[in-house]
């Protein structure tokens, strides 16, 4: 079988609850995350003083239960190298709730603690894990400053966004133009990362009940909405060197998305910002989108669009995605040549993090 070097463009951590003492300043404490049942006796997380919405989880799991390495980086190590990944790419699974708290000092020094602590489960295996940084995108003095502090401390792979409005701010509001200037600056691309946490403006949201559906709903829609408002709210065109990695959303919907925004912008662009290029070819240039190894249409996808713009994920530890096997089952697929599967797996991801 052809040797690939393998890239995980989006795993996650687990975040043990005992690591907000060490990092988290002290005042804050009582807004550490944790674990508290509902009046229904429903578990939900408690943080930032307020409690969030449940999340039910697949039967045998319960919240904070995880696989070892989503918590302890060396038995992620010995996860990789058993399913032969070189790099993983990591992401907060409960930090994905600080994007909704509505106190900023809160969310500054939560998104400063997770940092820390992120930077420093990474030490153990730089060159093979990744943890981009989390910021207060509700402030973008705060997120700034964050971005900075991260970059002074230790080496940036990439700076983590909710495609969601934040703050009442959409991805093309011009608040956000220094940010873009500033990963320009550092040459640090942006991910994209939704999560049904159902503490933020969230499509689907106020019609329906049924997590399932949410879940369905939230991370596909929400990501094809803000890829929108990059690439024909004209940011990206303005801002060339800006790179972008959408996550979590499959796949499908690419060629069809773009397809829908090259027209709209032939048809409808008089009503909206001046652009000089098709959303399809800025996309082409700076755009990246996650797949997971099991997608159907994946090769159709890459008929469509290319393979010099997918990238490979797993979502590890979360349990709503396959681990075991997962790159060898890609590598056995015999409807992508060797080339896209060397692309999908690995190079693009490489070009993307610039490793």
């Amino acid at each position: 079988m052809t040797e690939y070097r393998v890239i995980d463009a989006d795993g996650h951590f687990d975040e043990p609850s005992d690591i907000w003492p060490q990092y988290l300043e002290k005042k804050y404490h009582p807004m550490a995350p944790g674990f508290v049942t509902d009046n229904r006796g429903r578990p939900c997380i408690f943080l930032g003083g307020e409690l969030k919405e449940h999340i039910p989880m697949p039967p045998g799991h319960t919240p904070g239960d995880t696989m070892a390495g989503g918590q302890d980086p060396h038995a992620r190590l010995a996860d990789m190298n058993k399913e032969g990944i070189d790099v993983m790419v990591m992401f907060p699974t409960t930090g994905l709730f600080f994007y909704g708290l509505k106190e900023l000092d809160v969310t500054t020094a939560l998104c400063r603690a997770f940092n820390d602590w992120a930077g420093d489960f990474c030490s153990v295996a730089p060159e093979r894990l990744f943890a981009p940084a989390i910021v207060p995108q509700m402030d973008i003095l705060e997120t700034l400053s964050e971005v900075r502090r991260v970059a002074a401390k230790r080496p940036l792979q990439a700076v983590v966004l909710r495609p969601n409005p934040i703050a009442g701010r959409t991805l093309d509001h011009p608040a956000f133009e220094p940010l873009w200037s500033l990963l320009e600056e550092l040459d640090v691309p942006l991910v994209l990362h939704e999560g049904t946490t159902q503490d933020v403006p969230q499509l689907g949201h106020d019609r329906y009940e049924n997590f399932m559906f949410r879940h369905i709903i939230s991370h596909s829609f929400e990501q094809q909405m803000g890829l929108m408002s990059l690439l024909c709210g004209g940011v990206l065109e303005r801002h060339p060197g800006l790179r972008v990695l959408i996550v979590e959303a499959g796949l499908g919907w690419v060629p069809y998305w773009i397809d829908r925004l090259d027209h709209h912008v032939e048809k409808w662009g008089f009503a909206s910002v001046p652009l000089t290029e098709k959303p399809s070819e800025t996309f082409a240039r700076q755009c990246y989108v996650s797949a997971d190894a099991e997608e159907f249409m994946l090769p159709q996808v890459v008929s469509l669009i290319g393979d010099d713009n997918v990238c490979f994920s797993t979502d590890y530890p979360h349990p709503d995605h396959d681990f075991e096997g997962v790159v060898s089952d890609l590598k056995k697929r015999t409807d992508l040549s060797e080339e896209s599967k060397r692309k999908i797996l690995g190079e693009n991801a490489a070009r993307l993090f610039k490793l």
